[in-house]
């Protein structure tokens, strides 16, 4: 596991997550624009689930469907291995523990997105379930970003502080 982490910190790697991740971001929002409709991924209440699904055509779900088996089971990874090489490669003593989060939020993603696809095709009795793995979903990745923004703090210090000492 720790050579996985070691892999995702380096340089080129963080490049290629970030950019996955961004890349996913801009699909979501176009096929969503396309086809009109706003996605489920951060609904956790059972009854505003399926009143969002109700009001939605069946193309629209079939395509939310689709997205969220496709593009939906990458994005964990990109926007997980990023937020994990990040905490690894700027905190230096505490970069692991500080990355599991990141780690943990992968799998409870794509809990959630089984849950959706039988949600999105009428399977209702899933939405039990989606209202424990959103909820855990959106905390795991709260504490992703916050590690990863207090990291990119640290690189732009680390920066700042290097340009200085050559001047």
């Amino acid at each position: 596991m720790l050579r996985l982490f070691d892999f995702l910190a380096q340089t080129k790697t963080l490049w290629v997550t970030f950019t996955a991740a961004l890349t996913l971001t801009l699909c979501f929002g176009l096929i969503m624009h396309i086809w009109e409709f706003g996605i489920i991924d951060e609904m956790y209440a059972p009854e505003k689930i399926i009143a969002h699904i109700e009001n939605m055509t069946p193309l629209q779900r079939r395509v939310h469907a689709i997205m969220t088996g496709t593009i939906d089971v990458l994005y964990p990874f990109a926007y997980g291995g990023f937020f994990i090489g990040m905490a690894k490669r700027h905190f230096v003593k505490y970069g692991t523990w500080l990355a599991l989060p990141s780690l943990l939020v992968i799998p409870a993603d794509l809990a959630e997105g089984i849950t959706q696809i039988f949600l999105l095709n009428g399977h209702y009795d899933f939405a039990g379930l989606k209202a424990i793995f959103t909820p855990l979903k959106l905390g795991l990745y709260g504490i992703g970003v916050i590690v990863t923004l207090a990291a990119i703090c640290i690189a732009i210090c680390s920066y700042i502080s290097k340009k200085k000492q050559q001047h």
